[in-house]
């Protein structure tokens, strides 16, 4: 079936893409690979290709254009090579929404051109050590000073995308206590430059998967943040970090189908070239079965994400239709990924094979943005269950 939900002007960006990984990251990959992280000056790169201002409006340096199809096709081409562009991700997809709805003009003058540069990488820090999901459990305070010029930040964030590259963070934080009957009062947005005394990233953490994607600890000491850094009004922080989850999911949906598809299209070439008992692997009827079912699913996630990116983009996504396309395409890519990794028999337990990578990068899917007993949680809550 044709898909609708990309016109010319998409495709185009596509072939540049295409093309630009052809050349810029497979040759180096590997290296990567084993570093543990993209070079910070690959940020730079993708800032010159226009990635980083794509939907930052034009008075400040970016396209202007307001849609999410375009970060789709990232996901799509860079799982397709086997690849990913390392925590850059998290620049565009979680922190500009929260740059674009809550910065004031001021800090949009401020901040905004050094980001569509790639001169400040963004990070988002919300995770504390022991509270996982439970946001409104954090600990990390921000205290307003007595001449009321500065907040001082203390406390610690754990696995945080993008946290050893990072020029500034947005970091959550409790401003005020909660309340006896509301424990997501009293938390706020601080938008902290990582160069301010105290603040300090700690181990850049060992993951089973998205080896190429910096992930740390932070911790602050007495950190000084200007109130002129508060983004979005102050003890509001809980209700702007709801607003943007629809998107986040949206988004861990579509790289999930684009594992999933690339994951087929690694197999069948495998089966195809693997030669077993003097046939090709794929001339057997368990492989083309078990390719055949995969790639049923896939065609399934790829029309449930096809509406998804269409409702987003009519700014008509609830939070339920999310959690739903998160739980059902991440689910899909999980016994997508794990059939045709079997497929590739031993060689698909090496790292040299993309199948393998794709195998441990895609797990996370079903964790973060949230796990996929909370999408469970909400799609059952707006059945009214």
């Amino acid at each position: 079936m044709r898909r609708t939900v990309y016109n010319e002007d998409h495709e185009a960006f596509r072939e540049t893409i295409r093309a630009f990984i052809e050349a810029e990251v497979v040759p180096v990959y590997d290296e990567w690979f084993a570093a543990g992280q993209a070079p910070r000056d690959f940020y730079y790169k993708l800032a010159e290709l226009g990635i980083f201002g794509i939907e930052v409006p034009e008075e400040y340096g970016g396209a202007g254009i307001e849609s999410f199809k375009f970060e789709a096709i990232l996901y799509e081409e860079t799982a397709r090579a086997g690849i990913s562009f390392g925590g850059s991700g998290v620049h565009v997809l979680l922190c500009l929404p929260y740059l674009k709805a809550y910065a004031t003009e001021e800090q949009k003058k401020r901040w905004l051109p050094d980001f569509v540069s790639g001169r400040s990488m963004y990070a988002i820090a919300m995770t504390e050590p022991g509270t996982g999901s439970d946001l409104a459990g954090m600990k990390t305070t921000a205290k307003l000073s007595e001449d009321g010029t500065h907040y001082v930040l203390n406390g610690a964030k754990t696995f945080i995308t993008g946290g050893v590259h990072a020029d500034k963070v947005i970091v959550c934080a409790r401003t005020d206590s909660p309340k006896a009957d509301d424990r997501r009062h009293g938390i706020s947005l601080l938008v902290v430059d990582t160069k301010s005394e105290g603040y300090s990233v700690g181990r850049k953490l060992d993951k089973l998967g998205l080896k190429v994607s910096d992930t740390a600890e932070l911790a602050f000491v007495d950190v000084k943040v200007p109130v002129e850094d508060l983004l979005g009004e102050e003890n509001k922080g809980f209700s702007y970090l709801g607003q943007n989850l629809p998107q986040e999911r949206l988004g861990i949906a579509v790289g999930a189908y684009a594992q999933a598809a690339a994951a087929v299209r690694f197999a069948q070439q495998y089966t195809q070239d693997r030669t077993v008992f003097g046939k090709p692997v794929a001339s057997f009827q368990n492989t083309k079965f078990e390719l055949a079912a995969c790639k049923a699913e896939v065609d399934a996630a790829e029309a449930v994400c096809d509406r998804a990116i269409e409702a987003l983009d009519a700014g008509e996504l609830t939070p339920a239709e999310a959690a739903s396309a998160k739980l059902f395409c991440t689910e899909v890519a999980h016994r997508v990924i794990d059939r045709c990794l079997q497929l590739h028999g031993g060689y698909g337990f090496m790292n040299e094979y993309p199948i393998a990578r794709l195998y441990t990068d895609n797990r996370v899917n079903r964790i973060y943005g949230g796990t996929s007993e909370v999408m469970k949680s909400i799609i059952a809550k707006s059945m009214g269950l």
